[in-house]
């Protein structure tokens, strides 16, 4: 048994390994001598995000079909009669057309041009009948039909325990050999990370960090299946932001909506409306900018510790998005470099002005094809999109203003170009500056407020664990950062922490 974290790594190899080509480039390990992954686990707990992070890391395609949809023909193909001549006779012999799921993956290699991927199969545990004799052809020979899964794709196949779903048809020990199966459990503080990377709503991390059995629940009661899954706490998040920004009120009735446990509901509600409170009551803005009132401290100091521990998940929760800009922009400006040089190279060598707009204008479309390739194909997560997106409306300015500017040479309407990333980069660096002031104020207000207690734990232990946050302190470095960790003996006081959280009752 395994978490997904541990999982999604074991898969990310065996794709790898799989993928592996020889000097000749032929893959290493054939087709049919690649034994397709069976991810088993309890429904929710991010099998299909852990595909879709596998190929965007890797960079190659993704083919996702739910098995539970497809009947004999979508999966086969349709039946159909050709002749054929044997021995001077003519026959009338049965053929198949292509599978919708093999010919769905020639249509991606197609539109994005990306030859290898992945073929996830949910649910492969819970096919049709009809479906059912065709699965162990397919799991040996990669064949739908009389048609073959391509070279260079992958198979996944993800499935629930039969207690979870009452259409599961059990393997038998054929079908079972022929795949490497992996079973998932769901575990909080993996997913944690994963919340935290996806911006997940802080109401919803202080919750389970205070009530973590509450993360993962399926059980059946006297009123029917009760249950709880990562996927309904995601879903929960983004509809929260969404109730946020249109002032409406999250009641009972909307979080079990998402939520199927009637406790539960009750139990985080009721926190929301605190969380909510607290928000009211705390200017996170006034902490982070260094002006917050003593009366405030005052209450932060008298106030519960689920109180101040929803407090801690705010202000960590608003500085680590402020640095999680600042790093979308350097990593933005750092893609820019490579275009820029070629541009300059060219405007050194003595190109006109339509020739550097022309130049400028083939790196945009270049980049915007093999942004809508990788989109094409699954492989581009929502952070990379960002990023691309950026450097295009740059590039895209920079090629207006070339047209526009009247400049004598390629020369001057670089000097134009470099005048605008410049100012780019200065604006960069006095937003590094300010983002550095706000977490010293932080560190300032939790020092001046709690001490050295938990409160500074938790703190330094984010801005350790948080990707971004531990990339700008590395960059920038933090005084108060690297003080405090040095002081604070986080393996000890992380037990001690985690236990008061354990005992917490809301």
């Amino acid at each position: 048994m395994m978490n997904i974290k541990e999982a999604k790594n074991y898969i990310k190899d065996s794709v790898r390994i799989y993928l592996k080509k020889d000097e000749e480039g032929e893959y290493r390990i054939p087709l049919v001598r690649q034994r397709p992954i069976f991810l088993l686990g309890a429904p929710g707990i991010g099998k299909t995000a852990v595909m879709e992070q596998i190929a965007q890391e890797l960079g190659i395609a993704l083919v996702s079909y739910s098995m539970t949809h497809h009947t004999r023909q979508s999966a086969l193909g349709l039946p159909f009669i050709t002749h054929k001549e044997y021995g001077g006779k003519v026959y009338d012999v049965s053929e198949y057309t292509m599978s919708e799921i093999i010919a769905s993956v020639y249509d991606v290699m197609e539109e994005s041009g990306i030859k290898e991927g992945i073929l996830f199969l949910d649910e492969i545990n819970c096919v049709s009948e009809t479906l059912a004799p065709s699965m162990l052809q397919f799991l040996q020979y990669k064949v739908f039909g009389r048609h073959q899964v391509p070279e260079g794709w992958v198979i996944v196949t993800a499935g629930n325990p039969p207690e979870y779903n009452k259409s599961v048809r059990e393997f038998d020990v054929v079908t079972m050999d022929r795949l490497k199966i992996l079973e998932v459990e769901a575990d909080y503080a993996t997913w944690r990370e994963y919340a935290k990377e996806r911006g997940m709503h802080t109401a919803i991390l202080n919750f389970l960090d205070m009530k973590k059995d509450d993360f993962y629940q399926v059980e059946t009661t006297v009123r029917g299946r009760s249950y709880i899954t990562a996927r309904g706490w995601e879903d929960l998040s983004q509809m929260l932001f969404l109730y946020e920004e249109e002032g409406i009120v999250a009641e009972e009735s909307f979080v079990g909506q998402y939520i199927r446990n009637e406790r539960v509901v009750k139990e985080f509600t009721a926190y929301y409306d605190l969380y909510r409170k607290y928000k009211d009551d705390y200017k996170v803005e006034e902490i982070l900018a260094g002006t917050v009132s003593e009366q405030a401290k005052d209450k932060a100091r008298r106030a519960d510790f689920d109180e101040r521990l929803s407090l801690m998940g705010m202000l960590i929760d608003r500085m680590q998005q402020e640095i999680k800009d600042n790093m979308q922009t350097s990593q933005v400006l750092g893609e820019l470099m490579n275009p820029l040089r070629a541009l300059k190279a060219r405007a050194q060598a003595g190109c006109s002005v339509e020739e550097l707009a022309a130049l400028i204008g083939q790196q945009t479309d270049a980049r915007k094809k093999a942004m809508e390739s990788l989109q094409k194909a699954g492989a581009l997560s929502a952070r990379d999109k960002r990023k691309d997106k950026s450097v295009v409306r740059f590039l895209s300015e920079c090629e207006k203003a070339v047209r526009l500017f009247d400049a004598e040479d390629g020369t001057e309407a670089f000097d134009k170009i470099k005048e605008k990333f410049d100012a780019e980069v200065a604006a960069y660096k006095g937003e590094t500056g300010k983002v550095q002031e706000k977490m010293h104020f932080l560190f300032r207000f939790v020092e001046d407020t709690f001490g050295s207690g938990n409160e500074m734990l938790i703190l330094v232990t984010e801005c350790t664990v948080q990707a971004d946050c531990a990339k700008f302190i590395a960059t920038y470095g933090c005084e108060d950062y690297q003080r405090h960790n040095e002081e604070l003996m986080l393996t000890e006081r992380s037990e001690s922490l985690a236990e008061r959280i354990a005992e917490l009752e809301i």
